[in-house]
C-alpha cells in the first residue's frame, strides 16, 4: 500500500509539472500535447505493474463503483495520493515561477 501511495503521488507531481511547463510561458504550445502525452504514456508504462495506475482521482471513481468490493476499499489511495502529487506540483511550479 505504500509503494502505491508512493508512485501515485510522486507519478502525479511530475505528470503536473510536464503540463505547467509545457503550458505555461517557458513552454511551447505548439509541442504542449506531444510532451503531455508522451509523458502520460510513460507514466502509465512505468506505473501499471506497481498500482493499474491512475494519476487522475476521476479516472479511478468509475472503475471502482463498477468493481465494488476491494477496488472501493482502495479507492481513498487513489484520490488522495493523486491531489497531495498534484497539490506539491503546483507549489513547486509556484515557487520556481516566481525566481
Amino acid at each position: 500500500m505504500a509503494s502505491a501511495f508512493i508512485a501515485e503521488a510522486v507519478l502525479t507531481f511530475l505528470f503536473l509539472f510536464v503540463i505547467f511547463g509545457a503550458t505555461g510561458k517557458w513552454g511551447n504550445g505548439t509541442t504542449a500535447g506531444v510532451a503531455i502525452g508522451l509523458t502520460l504514456t510513460c507514466i502509465h508504462l512505468f506505473c501499471i505493474p506497481i498500482t493499474g495506475t491512475s494519476v487522475n482521482p476521476a479516472r479511478s471513481l468509475g472503475p471502482a463503483i463498477f468493481a465494488g468490493g476491494a477496488a472501493l476499499s482502495q479507492l481513498w489511495l487513489f484520490i488522495v495520493a493523486p491531489i497531495i502529487g498534484g497539490v506539491a506540483a503546483a507549489l513547486v511550479w509556484r515557487a520556481m515561477d516566481k525566481s
